[in-house]
């Protein structure tokens, strides 16, 4: 059996995360919960995205992801300012820079993988 993985241009790192989505069942990983406790990290979480956000997404092509995620964090925070919850913005930060964590690979994976352009 040919492995389509192997051929992709991204590093090997990025082939062991695509591997393993693929052996959780694809995007939605029905079967996530059958991976090694590792491999499930690997999976679930991107600490280069966290850290980095939208400029990771950006690098990686993701942008019209980019965009609605900036949108929606300026959006959130536009809204606890004006209803006097302004000192909650960092947490809102936080949040999105999970976000950000959590979907990265899978919506790489999307676009490289599967061709997909996610969200057009």
């Amino acid at each position: 059996m040919v492995d389509p993985i192997a051929r992709l241009d991204v590093s090997d790192t990025w082939k062991d995360r695509f591997r393993a989505i693929e052996r959780a069942g694809g995007p939605d990983l029905p079967k996530f919960r059958s991976l090694p406790p590792a491999e499930r990290r690997g999976v679930q979480f991107n600490w280069i995205a966290f850290f980095l956000g939208p400029f990771y997404f950006l690098a990686k092509g993701l942008w019209r992801q980019t965009v609605v995620y900036v949108l929606l964090a300026i959006a959130c925070v536009l809204i606890m300012e004006a209803v006097g919850l302004g000192r909650f913005g960092r947490a809102v930060g936080y949040g999105f820079a999970a976000v950000y964590a959590m979907r990265a690979n899978i919506s790489y994976y999307k676009k490289v993988v599967l061709s997909e352009s996610p969200w057009v």
